[in-house]
């Protein structure tokens, strides 16, 4: 499927080197001298990651992109594509905002990260620590079970690091499962009824973890409970920590979540697909409606903004003079932790984890493009962006679309990713 898209593109722009290149976008990386050559620009300007976007909208298949690339800490290609809202014909921008979804996790893990730090928080301390309900928490010895769960303590004890690493035993939502433990997490999970995150951190302290804490990489509600323990350990509010540490410092100003949300702003339109694959909006309206702060979701961001703190990691910790992290605390949060089986119920290889982001482990295992040590994540309705510190290469590609089962593959992010590494 990848090699398919590729000779598409290749094709397309071939066709098109005629074609005016994209302006691109104001610089939102220091200007800097960089070793991107002539060809290399040429490359990306005459269009090769833009036929991709293009195909994939003149196709019907998405409603739109914004896409960003840099190399060396500067934006050196930005490219829009279709649209953000297609019955009112309003075209992405790169002032278009996006439901950026799992791409909250990094910016969770980087809050963590920052308490650290500043003695405030060990990875090593117990989450009960801060949340006295997870002390007691009990894991399932027959999660895959219809019938009546049984139990055991937990031994050990979720740590601080096992939410960073998705190895708590926490697990997700339960959507679409039928077994005893997916039930108990639509009763008792975070996005069940109302209240505020430490309300919804405390419900999900009664259902039973998958297995014990450290055992498995599991992709769940890990950083909602880690938003919780920055809020006790700092003090403050998640989205008010987030706004003074990191939103603010980094002019981030476009990044809210749904309830801090200025008036009038909109969002993309958030698009679906019907029997026939083609594009209807979604009805997905309740992540527009969330009047609370989760970490693990919830943010609304630009791709500017988003690149802002993709470099900021790219350079360990420091982005246009301001410093968020130690340079050595980012090279810990992107160390391969969990050495393999990220994404692995999903079929895809090669794959760890470090401290809220995947790492690449073995290219030749995976299916996604990129090289060991590359690091990144991916939102549910098609964002995503890429740091690769071995080619000096940050990606940030947002869309706007659920997926299911007739959405098919969001290839184009890792097509892009593909080219520009």
């Amino acid at each position: 499927m990848f090699a398919r898209f590729v000779c598409f593109a290749l094709i397309f722009a071939a066709l098109g080197c005629a074609y005016p290149p994209p302006q691109l976008p104001p610089a939102v990386a220091p200007l800097e001298e960089t070793d991107v050559s002539a060809e290399e620009l040429w490359f990306y300007e005459r269009g090769l990651i833009d036929w991709v976007l293009r195909y994939r909208v003149a196709t019907g298949a998405r409603s739109g992109y914004v896409a960003l690339v840099a190399r060396n800490g500067r934006v050196v290609h930005g490219y829009t594509e279709g649209w953000q809202d297609i019955a009112t014909r309003t075209p992405m921008t790169m002032e278009t905002r996006f439901r950026m979804a799992s791409m909250t996790k990094p910016i969770t893990a980087t809050a963590a990260m920052i308490l650290v730090e500043r003695g405030q928080l060990n990875l090593d301390d117990p989450v009960s620590k801060y949340i006295p309900a997870y002390a007691e928490m009990r894991v399932a010895t027959n999660p895959e079970t219809l019938g009546e769960l049984e139990t055991v303590p937990q031994d050990p004890q979720m740590l601080v690091r096992h939410l960073l690493m998705f190895t708590s035993g926490i697990g997700g939502g339960g959507w679409g499962q039928e077994t005893t433990i997916a039930k108990a997490y639509q009763e008792y999970g975070i996005y069940k009824g109302e209240g505020t995150l430490g309300d919804r951190i405390e419900r999900l302290a009664q259902v039973p973890l998958y297995e014990q804490p450290g055992t498995k990489w599991r992709y769940g509600a890990s950083l909602d409970v880690m938003a919780r323990v920055v809020e006790v350990a700092s003090g403050q509010p998640f989205d008010v920590f987030l706004r003074e540490n990191i939103l603010g410092p980094l002019e981030m100003n476009d990044t809210y979540f749904p309830k801090n949300l200025p008036e009038g702003v909109p969002l993309a339109t958030l698009y679906g697909q019907d029997d026939d694959g083609a594009l209807i909006p979604s009805d997905r309206t309740s992540y527009n409606e969330l009047d609370w702060t989760p970490g693990g979701s919830g943010l609304v961001s630009t791709a500017p903004d988003y690149m802002r703190f993709a470099l900021m990691l790219w350079n360990r910790g420091e982005y246009d003079g301001v410093r968020i992290l130690r340079g050595d605390t980012v090279d810990r949060m992107t160390a391969l932790h969990v050495k393999q089986g990220t994404l692995a119920d999903f079929g895809i290889g090669g794959l760890g984890f470090g401290y809220g982001v995947s790492v690449m482990a073995d290219p030749a295992e995976s299916i996604l493009p990129g090289h060991v040590g590359d690091y990144w994540w991916s939102g549910a309705y098609g964002t995503h962006f890429w740091i690769s510190p071995a080619t000096g290469t940050v990606v940030v590609v947002l869309q706007q679309n659920v997926g299911g089962p007739n959405a098919g593959m969001p290839i184009a992010p890792y097509v892009v990713q593909g080219i520009a590494n």
